[in-house]
C-alpha cells in the first residue's frame, strides 16, 4: 500500500509533464534574428533602448553594430509618447480609473536604405484603478505598469524583428 501511496506524486508529476508537452506548450527561447549585424539608433538614455541592445546581445545570433555603414540592418525609433487618460471619476468627481497608454514608432532599413519594416507603430495599453486614500502605493504601481510596458515592447519589438525577411541581395 505503501509502495503505491508514494508512487502517485512522482505519477501525477509524469502525467502533467506528458499533457503540457503534448498540448505544445514551449517555453519562449533566444530570438534569432535573420541579420548578421545590426544598428540601433536610439539615445544612450533609452531605457528601451538599453533593454533592447541586452536583449538582442543574449540572443547571440546578431551582432550590435557601432556604426549603421557597418551593419546589415538599421532600427530606427521613431516618437515615443506616453498618454495618461481618465477612464472614469467617482460621483464625488475623483478619479476611480486610469488609463496608461504607451506608443512606440519605428522603423528598420537595410544598407541600401530600403524598408524591411516600414514605419509602423506598437501601442500598449493598461488600465489601473484610482484611490486618493493611497496615493504612494498608486504611484508606484503605475510606476511598475510603466517598467513592465516598456518590457512587454522590447519583447514585440524582438519578435517582429525576428519575423523580417531579409531581401536577398540583387546580382546586377
Amino acid at each position: 500500500m505503501r509502495t503505491v501511496l508514494s508512487s502517485i506524486p512522482s505519477l501525477a508529476l509524469a502525467l502533467s509533464v506528458t499533457a503540457i508537452a503534448a498540448c505544445g506548450f514551449q517555453l519562449r527561447g533566444a530570438y534569432t534574428l535573420p541579420y548578421e549585424s545590426l544598428y540601433l539608433e536610439m539615445p544612450a538614455f533609452s531605457v528601451v533602448g538599453a533593454n533592447l541592445k541586452r536583449t538582442i546581445r543574449a540572443s547571440g545570433s546578431t551582432r550590435l553594430a557601432l556604426t549603421a555603414s557597418d551593419a546589415d540592418a538599421v532600427f530606427r525609433p521613431g516618437t515615443e509618447y506616453r498618454d495618461r487618460v481618465i477612464l472614469s471619476v467617482s460621483g464625488t468627481g475623483r478619479i476611480s480609473e486610469l488609463r496608461l497608454r504607451y506608443l512606440f514608432n519605428y522603423q528598420v532599413t537595410d544598407k541600401k536604405g530600403l524598408n524591411l519594416i516600414p514605419p509602423t507603430s506598437i501601442e500598449i495599453i493598461r488600465d489601473l484603478t484610482y484611490d486618493d486614500s493611497n496615493i504612494l502605493a498608486k504611484q508606484q504601481e503605475e510606476a511598475l505598469l510603466w517598467q513592465d510596458m516598456e518590457n512587454d515592447l522590447v519583447q514585440q519589438l524582438m519578435r517582429r524583428l525576428a519575423a523580417v525577411k531579409p531581401q536577398p541581395p540583387v546580382v546586377d
